[in-house]
């Protein structure tokens, strides 16, 4: 492998590689580094048209000894011409270097596999870099998230205010955008554990939480958060206790409960007897109801296992919590509409009691 001092003047920086990142702090610190002991790597170029030299990698060693005003660098001239060849190399030295962000592995990856002159499988890249597909995969998913975020993002697990790691980002990746990228902003902002992340996102992917509530979820900082889900779920294993013993056999989608009087049915104490009809439309299967000797009979075990456990008050404070003014004034009205409906069904059940009862 031979050498040459090639004059700076005559090479130029590779616009398409797949590092474009570099920190002017550390490019600082290399800098002084080769002024003091001199450059300990050569640089790699190939040969271009009119007798001058593009980089295939050590842009930061180049760019550190053109800063230093340094007249020529020591460079491996390389003959490879494979477009594919050229930048699998210029990445698997990057993976090797520090500062290599995972942004700008994700993009390469990405590159790799959907530019039409690469048009790469991921089984391919694995072999080639020496790298597992769940590694090439978990990186390209980074790609999901808006440019506010990915500026955040750095190597390495250490937790840091203001960024994220990659660990931090994936528990969060198949969240909708609305709340994808504004959780990662709340993560980095208040240094969230990975742990605590995984929390916080199984409850935005859960649902039984309306969006309306996700979305005013967004207003709480990550500890709030966390405390919040820890709420939610002490809550749904109160819940689960009472009602796994009348859950029914398929979930139910609709019931409709009216109530019509029948002129033509005999009157007792002068009372006009009622008929309850329930419409039930199931999601996937008929539900499991107990034999019943009569209609009216099989309609009210219908509705008895149809109808479900209160909320906890625990569940209600929480959602109250979470609403603005004007939500929680639509909130109380809605409620005050919920309690008459049921109060005129308890009313007809009761009229439909009295004349079991008086028929007894």
């Amino acid at each position: 492998m031979d050498i040459h001092n090639i004059p700076m003047r005559l090479i130029d920086e590779d616009t398409d590689q797949p590092r474009y990142q570099f920190d002017e702090e550390a490019l600082q610190e290399l800098m002084k580094s080769i002024g003091e002991i001199g450059l300990l790597s050569p640089i790699k170029v190939r040969t271009t048209a009119d007798n001058r030299y593009k980089i295939i990698y050590g842009n930061r060693r180049y760019k550190a000894s053109k800063m230093l005003g340094l007249e020529a660098i020591p460079c491996i001239v390389s003959n490879v011409t494979d477009e594919m060849e050229i930048y699998l190399e210029q990445i698997a030295e990057n993976l090797t270097r520090e500062g290599f962000s995972p942004i700008e592995e994700a993009e390469a990856f990405h590159k790799l596999m959907h530019d039409a002159k690469f048009s790469s499988s991921i089984k391919y890249l694995s072999s080639k870099l020496g790298k597992p597909e769940s590694y090439i995969k978990n990186k390209c998913e980074l790609l999901k998230f808006g440019n506010a975020i990915k500026k955040l993002i750095v190597g390495g697990t250490e937790i840091r205010k203001d960024k994220l790691t990659e660990d931090q980002l994936l528990p969060l990746k198949d969240l909708p955008m609305e709340h994808r990228d504004p959780l990662a902003l709340i993560m980095a902002r208040d240094e969230m554990p990975v742990s605590d992340v995984k929390k916080i996102a199984k409850m935005f992917k859960d649902k039984d939480i309306s969006d309306r509530i996700k979305g005013q979820l967004l207003y709480k900082s990550g500890p709030e958060l966390l405390e919040t889900w820890s709420t939610f779920q002490n809550n749904r294993a109160e819940r689960a206790k009472p009602v796994a013993a009348k859950t029914p056999s398929a979930k139910v989608e609709k019931v409709a409960v009216t109530v019509e009087t029948n002129e033509h049915m005999p009157v007792s104490a002068g009372v006009t007897e009622a008929i309850v009809t329930l419409s039930v439309e199931p999601q996937a299967a008929d539900i499991a109801i107990p034999s019943a000797r009569s209609p009216i009979q099989l309609k009210l075990q219908q509705l008895l296992q149809l109808i479900p456990a209160p909320p906890a008050p625990t569940e209600l404070q929480m959602e109250q919590d979470a609403l603005s003014e004007q939500d929680r004034e639509t909130f109380t009205q809605d409620v005050a509409k919920l309690v008459d409906q049921l109060q005129a069904q308890l009313d007809a059940w009761k009229k439909v009691q009295d004349i079991v009862v008086s028929h007894a």
